[in-house]
């Protein structure tokens, strides 16, 4: 019975025998059960952990969890710590004649997870390293090492099974050590990767994981209990010379195969053979010499020279061996923890101050150095957090340490527990003690027309990939960059943080281009780089800025919106989410991407502008008796049209550049669109809301009979006085184009590369059939995306839009019934400048008297309502300051 007590995956205690014939069944049918057979049980195995932990995986989404954390607690719930507890389930699914084929088939995944970490892995950022990064690394092993040393005393049990000295080694370095693959994917989803402190951590971190290895590899060396110590010396030094064959003959032979391999194809397959044969090979020596056997397959991963083929590599292995084998390795460390081993609460005493005491050793030994260094006290604290980070490190030294029985049942799994509660708080502690200050200060010029023209034009211009790249820039430089007004290019490359993003490509985002991509996403990163740096050589006044976010799609807007209002940016630039296709149709390569040009036109700080496109060919550097891009503008009247006709204003100064201004004018037998629900010319939200506020003042109400008013009010007076509000917007936008236009007209009149024309036009029919009439003689359409606005002029294009984030213009003429050699650019204002309250009611005071008998506001009234104001603050929706619930 005694033998029964043990956890029935515990391989140590217990004779197993194996039938080498029972390898696949012969099926159901001659009553085989496949439960009794290695292949299907091992298949069956697999495929328990994929889904358990891609279902916790799920589950702790929105806790921000890692994935480390629900790889480890699938383990632990098909493990003798919940699921196994049922002894039927632990003989039937994980019985022990299975547990070898399981490990092995999980350290080969270790093996080759390690070898593709050590590819992506650059030995240079360490040398960059600074000497604050260094110190806080140091600090930050040495007080939990000393931590864990103590509690190493009191946790030993000298049954001769192991040595005091080894058993601290293994127990402290297991609570000193950081993971850096699942920091930088914390820092990551907490938007701190780019920010200071992300840098740090990430530096301090990566140092701290080479010191784990290199102290690992010591701690296997001297784990030996039963040789003397002269053996543990023949293992170090076995160990290096194998690092040095590896550098010095290993790495040089990889390279003259590199040299074999023609420019622009990848590595044969004889090759890449070679190299997978070598990393087993490398395994195999290093666990021959007493080391793991992960050691020489991460030292052989290091040599392996940034490039081609490590982009390879990778592509080939990464989702394999990430996505299916590795979970088993984690799974393998659940299903020896036994949570039942710690029964004593003096035990979990230990297990919770072990816990304490190793966050408070990091903290502390972080918040000296960060305060020597003059960081805040908040940074210094949450950097101390981020560094008690768990992950992969230390599950290989616990295993390590299992395997060699240096750690009892008991040990490792109090350190397993540890290191999941000490990697799940991190997130959740670091998000509400640590929120970067906001030191923006609010600024004016958040549009095209509030631009200056003799001050420098900011645009941030966001990439998704290296196509859009050509246009972009050609669009750039027909914005006209001079000395008077230069233009300032906040170059963006948009990557999505996925569950393969490798940590390496995250801490290597801004690095300096010229150097190997150690993958695709930054060989990618490295084409968009180098377009812009050599666009900024041959182009005068122009400044360029290339900069990296990754993030997932849902949350990509946020990082956008922070660095334009960061850099204090007055345009965005973000391509359309259909590309063109060879036979000129458009295509949603990733959908996501619409849904990132939705969140952005929705919270974006500035004007933002979608480009649909198919090509905008011309010379970089245009002659000035040259004409390279014949632009078109379509005004129909509104912010938006407005904002899109100062752009074209500002290119029409270039001399490659002809405008051509199409105003459409609303004939006499167009409908009528004053109906509330028919037609309207005012934002949704911002009707709803004036009008509120006119009945709420016409009824003398305030702000505390805000429920008392709406009950009262018949619906008769309600559209009455929201006609009301909409005409005298439907005026002062009129008002707002015309002066617009007419100021536009002055000023433009002498100068030939611009056409003026107008055109009267009564509804949808005849407003595509004046658009068509212009657009075989031009390559790039700028319109106003509308946003609210309806018109007689666009009845019925609504109806068939695909895309509503362009306006049923833009939508028009991104569609395949179009030209396509026509890219369009549409264009939204910022309007983070609606009237306030009080100057709501002043204006609606001085109206009371006359509109309520029919007469319409004067001018002085309307000039008084176009009042520029202060702009909302920061999270509230700019579009619909005044939005109200009317359900």
């Amino acid at each position: 019975m005694a033998e029964l007590q043990r956890p029935l995956n515990e391989t140590n205690s217990t004779i197993v025998c194996y039938a080498p014939s029972m390898i696949t069944t012969n099926g159901i049918w001659q009553g085989d059960n496949p439960l009794d057979y290695s292949l299907p049980l091992f298949i069956l195995q697999l495929t328990m952990v994929v889904v358990t932990t891609r279902v916790l995986v799920f589950l702790l989404k929105p806790l921000r969890q890692p994935r480390v954390i629900s790889e480890v607690l699938g383990g632990v719930i098909l493990g003798p710590s919940v699921l196994g507890r049922s002894g039927t389930f632990a003989k039937t699914m994980f019985p022990l004649r299975s547990v070898m084929v399981v490990e092995t088939l999980a350290n080969m995944g270790l093996l080759y997870f390690l070898f593709l970490v050590g590819v992506e892995m650059d030995i240079t950022v360490i040398r960059r390293t600074g000497k604050k990064s260094l110190a806080i690394a140091i600090s930050g092993m040495v007080l939990p090492f000393v931590v864990g040393t103590v509690f190493a005393f009191f946790l030993y049990k000298s049954d001769g099974a192991m040595t005091l000295g080894t058993y601290i080694l293994f127990f402290s370095l297991a609570v000193s050590v950081t993971a850096f693959p699942v920091l930088a994917r914390i820092l990551a989803e907490l938007k701190l990767i780019n920010s200071e402190i992300g840098k740090i951590a990430l530096s301090s971190a990566l140092v701290n994981d080479m010191c784990a290895w290199i102290l690992l590899a010591f701690a296997i060396a001297l784990s030996d209990n039963e040789s003397s110590s002269l053996a543990s010396l023949w293992v170090i030094l076995s160990s290096i010379l194998f690092v040095v064959f590896c550098i010095f003959a290993v790495r040089p032979a990889i390279s003259w195969m590199i040299q074999k391999t023609p420019d622009g194809e990848t590595i044969s397959e004889f090759h890449l053979c070679l190299i997978l044969t070598g990393v087993m090979i490398a395994g195999f020596i290093t666990d021959a010499i007493g080391t793991h056997s992960v050691f020489g397959a991460f030292v052989f991963g290091l040599v392996i020279p940034n490039g081609p083929v490590g982009v390879t590599l990778i592509e080939k292995l990464e989702d394999f061996v990430s996505g299916l084998l590795l979970p088993l390795f984690f799974a393998i460390s659940g299903l020896k923890t036994d949570v039942r081993t710690i029964r004593d609460p003096s035990t979990w005493g230990y297990l919770f101050l072990v816990i304490f005491l190793s966050c408070a050793g990091k903290v502390i030994g972080t918040l000296l150095v960060s305060l020597f260094y003059r960081m805040t006290v908040r940074e210094g604290v949450t950097l101390g957090f981020l560094m008690n980070t768990k992950g992969l490190v230390e599950l290989i030294v616990l295993n390590v340490g299992r395997d060699q029985e240096v750690l009892d049942v008991q040990s490792f799994s109090l350190m397993v527990v540890a290191a999941i509660i000490m990697t799940g708080i991190v997130m959740p502690i670091v998000t509400t003690i640590y929120t970067p200050a906001r030191r923006f200060l609010p600024y004016k010029r958040r549009t095209i027309q509030s631009s200056k023209p003799d001050a420098e034009f900011r645009v941030l211009v966001c990439i998704h990939n290296p196509r859009n790249v050509p246009t972009i820039i050609n669009l750039l430089e027909a914005s006209h960059p001079t000395n008077r007004s230069p233009i300032c290019i906040y170059a963006l490359h948009l990557v999505e943080l996925t569950g393969r993003a490798s940590a390496m490509l995250i801490v290597h985002n801004n690095r300096k281009s010229g150097r190997q991509a150690l993958n695709q996403t930054q060989a990618q990163s490295d084409h968009i780089i180098n377009a812009f740096e050599n666009y900024e050589q041959r182009a005068g006044c122009v400044s360029v800025n290339p900069l990296t976010a990754i993030s997932p799609y849902s949350s990509m807007h946020e990082d956008i919106c922070n660095l334009a209002e960061d850099k204090r940016v007055g345009l965005i630039i973000i391509p359309f989410h259909k590309q063109q296709t060879v036979d000129g149709g458009m295509e949603a390569k990733n959908p996501a991407h619409q849904m990132v040009n939705k969140k952005l036109l929705a919270n974006a700080p500035c004007s933002v502008g979608i480009l649909v496109d198919r090509g905008l060919n011309g010379s970089t550097r245009l002659a000035a008796n040259s004409v390279s891009h014949h632009i078109a503008v379509l005004f129909f009247g509104g912010p938006d049209d407005r904002e899109a006709l100062f752009y074209a204003w500002r290119m029409s100064e270039h001399p490659g550049v002809r405008v051509t201004v199409l105003r459409l004018i609303t004939g006499e037998d167009a409908i009528d669109p004053a109906q509330l629900n028919s037609g309207t010319s005012i934002r949704k939200s911002e009707h709803t809301g004036i009008s509120y506020k006119l009945l709420r003042f016409f009824h003398g109400g305030d702000a505390a009979s805000e429920t008392a008013v709406m009950p009262a009010s018949s619906s008769t007076n309600l559209n009455h006085y929201e006609t009301l509000a909409i005409k005298a917007n439907q005026e002062r936008e009129k008002k707002l184009d015309e002066d617009l236009v007419k100021k536009f007209q002055i000023h433009t009149s002498n100068n030939e590369s611009i056409m003026y024309i107008e055109k009267v036009v009564n509804n949808g029919e005849d407003t595509v059939a004046a658009i068509r009439s212009i657009e075989s003689s031009h390559d790039l359409f700028i319109v106003g995306r509308g946003q609210g606005m309806t018109s007689p002029l666009t009845a019925g294009l609504n109806d068939w839009s695909e895309c509503p984030e362009l306006g049923a213009i833009g939508d028009l003429l991104a569609s395949s019934d179009f030209a396509s050699t026509v890219s369009v650019l549409v264009v939204q204002q910022f309007l983070g400048t609606e009237p306030q309250e009080d100057d709501l009611e002043v204006e609606l005071g001085s109206m009371r008297g006359s509109t309520l008998d029919g007469e319409g506001p004067s001018d002085e009234q309307y000039q008084q309502m176009n009042r520029r104001q202060t702009p909302p603050p920061r999270g509230q929706n700019a579009f619909s300051p005044y939005t109200t619930d009317t359900s």
